[in-house]
């Protein structure tokens, strides 16, 4: 499960870790077995109780298991569980109303990252589109800490169909841009949004950006040249949670009002 054309063909990846394990057996019909030392399936007795399958292994096996420099001792065979492009973009349609697509994210612990930011702001769904990482490498699952299985993450390999697909769907589409026109303390981000990021590296294309409905960019009032990929994630989300949040509030407090 080493490699992303095995993991590929039989559909079929290693969640790394007690709470990677954790996750993987929250989601029904996700983890065909799960590996163990026996110190392990001890100290990780209340995770293990709901797997219906538990072998027990010896370090050495569970070294060629695991790609951690030091292994928790505790990993599971599961399913892949990416869903469809409509699936996301359809999921992220209720409450909570925010998408993120990231496009050709390389690095494994920054696709993690995002996913688990994603999550922590309460984002409904996840795109990894273009010539992004894959999701099942082990990294990305063991960065995610469990959150690759809290929420729908779709795999797309045409990042402007990620987009389109978002537009379609009702969601107003913001660039994450360090040259954006709009700042994000000026955006408007009460209402469906979908959040695009590009590459570590290189950002957005501009063919890409242009797709958006707005390129918005974070002030930098020190002297940094930017944020990286995860932290500009993260103050993104949450600029849009605290966002809908607060306009959520303010239509429930003009109902009530108006039932007096």
């Amino acid at each position: 499960m080493s490699r992303r054309s095995v993991r590929t063909e039989r559909r079929l990846f290693l969640a790394d870790g007690p709470k990677a394990v954790e996750g993987a057996l929250g989601v029904p019909d996700c983890v065909v077995e799960v590996f163990a030392t026996p110190a392990a399936s001890r100290a990780y007795a209340d995770v293990l109780a709901s797997a219906r399958l538990v072998t027990l292994v010896d370090d050495r096996a569970m070294a060629s298991l695991s790609d951690s420099v030091s292994p928790a001792g505790v990993v599971a065979l599961c399913r892949h569980l990416d869903v469809p492009l409509e699936e996301a973009v359809s999921a992220a349609a209720g409450q909570p109303r925010l998408l993120v697509i990231c496009a050709d994210v390389r690095d494994p612990g920054n696709a993690g990252t995002v996913i688990r930011t994603a999550d922590a702001a309460g984002a409904a769904g996840v795109v990894l589109a273009g010539q992004s990482v894959d999701l099942y490498n082990p990294k990305t699952v063991r960065a995610s800490v469990g959150s690759a299985f809290h929420l729908p993450i779709a795999i797309e390999s045409d990042a402007a169909a990620a987009v389109d697909a978002a537009r379609a769907a009702g969601y107003t589409v913001l660039a994450a841009d360090g040259s954006g026109e709009l700042d994000l303390f000026d955006a408007e981000l009460a209402g469906p949004t979908a959040w695009l990021f590009g590459n570590e590296a290189w950002g957005l294309p501009d063919e890409l950006a242009a797709l958006a409905d707005h390129r918005v960019a974070i002030p930098i009032h020190g002297r940094a040249e930017s944020l990286n990929l995860s932290t500009a994630t993260a103050v993104c989300l949450y600029a849009s949670a605290q966002a809908q949040r607060a306009a959520r509030g303010s239509v429930g407090t003009a109902r009530d009002a108006g039932a007096h």
